[in-house]
């Protein structure tokens, strides 16, 4: 399947460690990263000393659950991009009153935009979860603080939208059936995605793989959990791979969104985390875990590309939280989601930036296989694969996908893809076997490859899938060159030509 020469298998095994390089050091071909500023802790360093963290991490996005004068003041002239929070408990009064929302606009942003670079507003946090039922209040309270953004003329510089708990939907697997719960959509939904389109903001989702794993670790491997290497989860509605939990629960809202026709409309992860210490009952809660979970999911979203539903579609992330949090209340892993200590000190290694990159591994301390309890997961397509080689992957395509996803997804990856298409015209040394999913197969993997081999790089619309061994026709290109040349070496001992064998079967 994918065409190799004894010069093409030394390639493969050094060029992918260079191409992730080179793709780690773009930038712009990535989401971007941030972080929650959560504040519920009686031993907090001063929002001085936060900012001149954060800064010193490079991390420039902070979301704040509040509108703290101190906490605005001292990220003033940082450069860092600001969300803040209208709380839950202000939404009937900014939902009933319009003077209050534009006092509240003209206190907490107007006072200190744009030296305090507030990009957007939460109005409310998971709302349609609290206990104050406060639900029906939330997109009049929407559209007040944005009609008073208007009158401040800040309204295109700031974004209002609200973040929803996965909660909010009524299925969410497989991800194609992604929908939200019949009794939100017309009186909450349809208004709140009306107003998001009208007013070009996005949707804010907070999503926790945590809370899945824990409640179903015999059915999800940990792998999965964690963006490690694993065989993957085909969605049995439209045959897309998915490789994290992650990437499956966002195209849940996708698929949610697009059942009521708003596919123009972005998404904002407001939250996402693992905690890194829980109660004994709470499976998968460690620092092990949890250092995998957000350094591999930060290497996701930096090093680019979108969810098999919308592949083009780069995230921004806010990663929760920035500090354990010791005043919170639920079990231990409300107050362990951390990523530094009070202290300042990390909770554990975890990169924010490209740069940050370069010098990050993946510490697995544990040996979870890929399909332990994996009741979900699917073998790949085509199973006819040589021994293993560790540490490399390939991208091959499916079988099973068809001509009519095949053809359009190798035009792409010859095209505008930029994958390395020469060897599989006609004529050339890979153009046999002249198959449309053998010269998939090549092209795939050309472009996986070239973009280091990176999460998100091998789903072609779910026409291609990774695997951890060479594929067939690897072993069949290789298995032939050693005999041509083990032909050659026997003509050439025939007629006294061959090279002399040591006593120890090697070429001296």
């Amino acid at each position: 399947m994918l065409c190799s020469s004894l010069n093409r298998s030394m390639e493969r095994l050094t060029f992918p460690f260079l191409f992730l390089v080179l793709s780690i050091l773009s930038p712009s071909d990535g989401g971007s990263i941030g972080v929650n500023y959560g504040r519920i802790a009686n031993n907090l360093p001063s929002a001085v000393k936060v900012v001149q963290l954060l800064k010193s991490q490079n991390i420039n996005r902070v979301k704040l659950y509040d509108s703290d004068p101190a906490v605005l003041k001292s990220l003033a002239g940082s450069g860092i991009k600001v969300t803040v929070d209208l709380p839950n408990q202000l939404l009937p009064s900014a939902a009933k009153t319009p003077s209050f929302a534009l006092q509240w606009v003209r206190q907490n942003v107007a006072a200190y935009h744009p030296s305090t670079q507030i990009e957007s507003i939460a109005v409310g946090n998971e709302v349609f979860v609290d206990p104050n039922n406060t639900t029906r209040f939330l997109v009049p309270a929407m559209k007040n603080i944005h009609q008073a953004l208007v009158k401040f003329n800040l309204h295109s510089a700031i974004k209002v939208s609200s973040p929803i708990a996965l909660s909010a939907l009524q299925s969410s697997y497989p991800s194609s059936a992604g929908s939200f719960r019949p009794e939100l959509i017309e009186p909450v939904f349809k208004p709140m995605l009306d107003f998001l389109r009208q007013t070009g903001s996005y949707l804010m989702v907070n999503a926790y793989p945590f809370f899945a794993y824990e409640s179903n670790a015999n059915d999800i491997p940990l792998d999965y959990a964690l963006f490690r290497e694993n065989p993957g989860v085909v969605d049995s509605r439209n045959g897309l791979r998915y490789f994290n939990l992650f990437d499956a629960q966002i195209d849940a809202v996708f698929a949610a969104m697009s059942a009521l026709k708003y596919d123009d409309l972005e998404m904002v992860v407001t939250e996402t985390g693992w905690p890194s210490k829980g109660d004994e009952n709470e499976v998968g809660a460690s620092l092990d875990n949890a250092a995998a979970y957000n350094g591999n999911l930060v290497r996701r979203i930096l090093t680019g590309g979108g969810t098999p539903l919308r592949p083009k579609a780069d995230l921004t992330v806010y990663l929760f939280a920035l500090f354990n949090e010791n005043k919170k209340n639920g079990p231990t892993s409300e107050r362990n989601y951390g990523l530094f200590y009070p202290s300042e000190e990390k909770v554990y290694d975890v990169p924010f930036t490209v740069e940050d990159l370069k010098g990050y591994k993946d510490k697995r301390r544990s040996s979870s296989s890929p399909a332990a309890g994996g009741g979900r997961l699917s073998t790949p397509v085509s199973g006819n694969v040589s021994p293993s080689v560790a540490g490399q992957t390939w991208c091959v395509a499916s079988g099973e996908a068809g001509k009519a996803k095949l053809q359009p997804a190798l035009d792409y990856a010859c095209g505008e893809g930029g994958a390395d298409c020469h060897p599989i015209q006609p004529g050339s040394t890979c153009y046999d076997p002249n198959t449309l999913e053998a010269h998939a197969s090549y092209a795939f993997n050309s472009y996986y490859q070239k973009k280091g081999r990176a999460i998100g790089t091998c789903y072609f619309g779910g026409t291609a899938y990774v695997v951890s061994q060479p594929p067939s026709a690897y072993s069949y290109h290789f298995s032939l060159a050693v005999l041509l040349l083990l032909l050659l070496f026997l003509l050439l001992h025939a007629h006294g030509m061959g090279p002399v064998i040591s006593q120890r079967g090697t070429e001296e």
